[in-house]
């Protein structure tokens, strides 16, 4: 009798088990989006939004992954920690998404991707800006699509020693990542060109307007160059006052991102021409067949030039989708081992997951604002590429930064 309950038991169970696989077979894949939606910020997250969507949109109409179509939920964070670490823990717990992905806010995307490590989820940064979160704070779950500050002050310094100039300023935003951009550059400058010198920095605080009291005393000083370590407001800001008061004709300097369309568009006719800068994409270069087709196709569905945050979350989904479908199950753990060090082609050409830190290893152009006949903003001319194997720390001075 005990023989005969234990094998009907047995026999339901094996039924709900395979009851429960024909109904995962119609479930989606799930990807929680928090990022900052609301206020100026929203000019650098909705491009990323964008580019994720028209690579989802393409996924999900040639079958999706594995047959499943992709969902994805977004979260306004408001710029805000407490806030985004709520609503990536709501999407984790309540909505059971199968990844995470987003955040502008470097302390944000730390403290979301502590919450990835302790679940287990993984954690896509696509424009967070912090060298921490793949250096010192990295870990098995978090993988970042853009570059950080050490990245882009790094390329930056490799393009600049080989420029004549030897006295330097450092001006920039007194927080982390102006900070961080500084020393980054200056560092690396200095290691490839000892010959340059230190006159003096500045330090203002984010957001600032009024540069009054720090132009006149750089110009008194009469370096050859600046590097000039802002974010966000503060480099329009400064862009607008270094041309007014004609710093920008007396002194060429350095910006990571002053090259961005972003910036120039915002800038519009307030754009100095002459300043330096580093970027991870633009629409206009490579002219490869897959940017130009790229650029087609999101002007086709949003009406203009991509960002470069659109070209992140293009990329953020191609790598997922790509990653399980390699793995042939949504798998996590087997995603993770399956994308490291996974290369895909891309509009600016095959692009790596480097295995040993979860970064994406982009090339970095480094050019100069020039007008151009073709568009009614400011463009990037003289472009240098420099290879991600050029400027980023090596694979054992990440492993080094955690073991601090």
């Amino acid at each position: 009798m005990k023989n005969s309950v234990f094998c009907l038991s047995l026999i339901l169970f094996s039924s709900l088990l395979l009851l429960s696989g024909s109904l995962n077979a119609g479930e989606t894949v799930k990807i929680g989006i928090v990022d900052t939606y609301t206020g100026p910020a929203s000019g650098q997250t909705l491009p990323v939004l964008n580019g994720f969507k028209a690579a989802v949109d393409k996924i999900n109409a040639k079958g999706g992954i594995l047959g499943k179509k992709i969902e994805f939920i977004t979260r306004d964070d408001q710029f805000k920690v407490d806030v985004g670490l709520s609503l990536a823990k709501d999407l984790v717990f309540k909505e059971k998404v199968d990844i995470l992905m987003g955040t502008l806010n470097s302390a944000i995307s730390l403290a979301i991707s502590d919450l990835a490590k302790t679940e287990k989820i993984p954690f896509f940064v696509t424009l967070g800006k912090s060298s921490k979160i793949i250096g010192e704070k990295g870990h098995k779950y978090v993988f970042s699509i853009t570059e950080n500050a050490e990245m882009a002050g790094r390329a930056a310094a490799v393009a600049l020693a080989k420029r004549p100039f030897v006295r330097y300023w450092i001006a920039g935003d007194d927080y982390e990542y102006g900070h961080s951009i500084a020393d980054a550059t200056w560092n690396n400058l200095k290691r490839l060109n000892p010959k340059v010198q230190l006159l003096g920095q500045s330090w203002w605080k984010p957001g600032e307007a009024d540069f009054t009291p720090y132009i006149p005393q750089i110009i008194a000083a009469k370096p050859d160059f600046m590097i000039v370590a802002t974010g966000g407001a503060t480099m329009v800001n400064f862009q607008k006052a270094a041309k007014a008061t004609g710093l920008s004709q007396k002194i060429p300097f350095y910006q990571h991102s002053a090259t961005e369309h972003t910036t120039l568009e915002a800038l519009g006719d307030s754009a100095p021409e002459g300043v330096y800068g580093t970027n991870a994409y633009f629409f206009y270069y490579p002219e490869t067949p897959e940017n130009k087709a790229f650029v087609e196709e999101y002007r086709r569905i949003y009406g203009k030039y991509p960002q470069c945050g659109a070209f992140f979350g293009y990329m953020t989904a191609q790598f997922i989708a790509e990653g399980f479908k390699k793995t042939g199950k949504i798998d996590r753990e087997r995603f993770i081992r399956t994308i490291e060090g996974m290369t895909l082609n891309s509009p600016v050409g095959p692009l790596t997951l480097r295995a040993c830190d979860h970064q994406l290893e982009l090339p970095m152009y480094f050019g100069i604002t020039k007008k151009s006949p073709k568009y009614d903003f400011l463009i990037a001319g003289d472009i240098q590429a420099i290879p991600a194997r050029v400027y980023l720390p090596s694979c054992a001075e990440i492993m080094q930064l955690r073991k601090k």
